[in-house]
Parts: C-alpha cells; structure tokens; sequence
C-alpha cells in the first residue's frame, strides 16, 4: 500500500499525520481548528484517502503556524507515499459546486512546485480559521508534495462555501491525480520531442 506517516516538531508546532492513498482506512483529524477540522475530513472523504492528523500547535499566538505547517506535513506525505509515481494518471481536475459557489482545483503531481490561487475571501474569519491562511495551507502542500496546484473559486457569495469548494475540489483532483491506470508504463512524462528526434520518456516526474 502506498501510505506515509510523518513527525515533524518545531517550537510553534507539533504534528503527526498518517496518510494512506489507497484505502479509506479512517479519518481522524484534530488540528485544535475546528473549521480546519472539517475541511480536512472533507478532503480525505472525497479523496477517499485514510488520514489522521494530531496538531498541537501555538493556538494562542494565531492559527498561521498550525495551519501552514499541517499543509507542510500532508505535502510530505503525498510526496513520500506516492514514490517513484510509477503508473500513476499524475494530473486531476476538479468542479465542485457549493449551492452558489463554484470551486476548481486542478493539480499535477510533476515534481515542481508551484500555487496559483485566485478565491476573494471576504470573510476574514470562519469559526477559529483566518481564511487567509487557507492560500498558506494550499502553498504549504504544493511546495511540500512538489506539485503544481491551482486553486480557484469561479463565482460565490459565501466565504464558508468557496472555502468548501475548494478543499473538496482538492480532494477529488488528488484522488484523479494518484489513481494507478494499468496502460501506464512507468511514469507518465514526456521530454520535449524535438530533442534529438525523440519522443521519449524522462523515467521521473
């Protein structure tokens, strides 16, 4: 099974996230944010990913360190339990409407990191989350796991939905990005083919 659990302990932030791309094996969060919380058990749900995620984190000076280093360690853990990404369809697109809302997310697992966030957040705040934290928390994974992530709300009112949207939107492309197709033979990249000719394959993404 493709699975990771990783530590990762600072003077702002301890965390332990256990992830496991292949089966639903159960869903345990606790960051100390509620609403983090409940994006995140959204994710793994529509993911259909088994997480556990234990957060303590320094609560009392603001949610930014919890929330940016929980992206950093659930990046960490796609990027060690996906491998050598052998056989994996690599790239996943993803609408997720959200009664008004409407929410994208499209990743490549390609080995370069890289964010383009496009959501107005009008709310400042959703329970104990600062929504501006919520583009940390997307950077944080992308940058971790390596991978290219755009994220974007289309059109929406709601502050609560477009967040929403968005981390189910991220759940589903993951899913599609990580799912093994047996017509892949190794990693699915190609270099330029203009090189010497060539269309080949570069063995890594």
């Amino acid at each position: 099974m493709r699975q990771a659990t990783i530590k990762r302990e600072t003077k702002e932030t301890q965390i332990e996230i256990s992830l496991n791309l292949d089966e639903q094996s159960g869903i345990e969060i606790d960051t100390g944010i509620g609403f983090l919380n409940h994006m995140l058990n959204l994710f793994a749900k529509h993911g259909r990913f088994g997480l556990v995620v234990k957060c303590h984190g320094d609560l009392d000076v603001d949610p930014h360190h919890t929330t940016e280093d929980t992206g950093i360690v659930l990046g960490e853990c796609f990027k060690q339990a996906l491998g050598d990404k052998q056989g994996i369809e690599r790239y996943g697109t993803e609408f997720v409407p959200m009664d008004e809302t409407l929410g994208q997310v499209s990743v490549d697992l390609s080995g370069r990191s890289y964010l383009v966030f496009d959501a107005e957040l009008t709310n400042p705040r959703l329970g104990g989350l600062d929504t501006e934290t919520v583009e940390d928390f997307f950077q944080a994974v992308a940058f971790a796991a390596e991978m290219n992530l755009h994220a974007r709300i289309l059109y929406g009112r709601n502050t609560h939905h477009k967040v929403e949207s968005l981390f189910k939107a991220f759940g589903r492309a993951m899913r599609a990005a990580v799912t093994i197709n047996p017509d892949i033979q190794g990693v699915n990249s190609t270099i330029n083919p203009d090189i010497q000719g060539v269309n080949s394959t570069k063995g890594v993404i």
